[in-house]
């Protein structure tokens, strides 16, 4: 598994136990698929991506790498329904560095969280960008 940062994710606020538990569940569910390094983040920069319906079962399944928008909608999707074979297939290392700025904005907390623990990268990316 990818190194841990120093820095945990914030606690959740006072969550009732069941509540508490789900949000832990939820996160290691994201933790699991992660890649060991964002070096083995090969995928496209560039053309038509096909999804597979498991990752684009509510909207659209093909995306054009040239437009900046589908770009972010396919790194979105990816993140969110990506599973641990996926994201190496999809996703590319250079390209999420570039788009992680905007694109942390545009994911759920709890991905964000769990990506940018695991790679401190990204998080040094988005201070860099500020």
């Amino acid at each position: 598994m990818p190194s841990s940062s120093q820095h945990a994710s914030p606690a959740p606020r006072a969550l009732p136990g069941a509540d508490a538990e789900d949000l832990a569940l939820y996160r290691e569910k994201f933790r699991r698929r992660l890649p060991e390094s964002l070096d083995e983040l090969y995928g496209p920069t560039q053309g038509i991506v096909e999804l597979p319906l498991h990752m684009a079962w509510s909207g659209m399944t093909s995306y054009d790498l040239t437009k900046p928008r589908q770009r972010m909608g396919l790194y979105r999707t990816v993140l969110h329904e990506g599973l641990r074979d996926d994201l190496p297939r999809y996703l590319n290392r250079d390209l999420l560095l570039q788009l992680w700025p905007v694109l942390r904005t545009l994911v759920g907390r709890t991905v964000r969280a769990v990506w940018e623990d695991a790679f401190p990268q990204l998080a040094s990316r988005t201070r860099a960008a500020a």
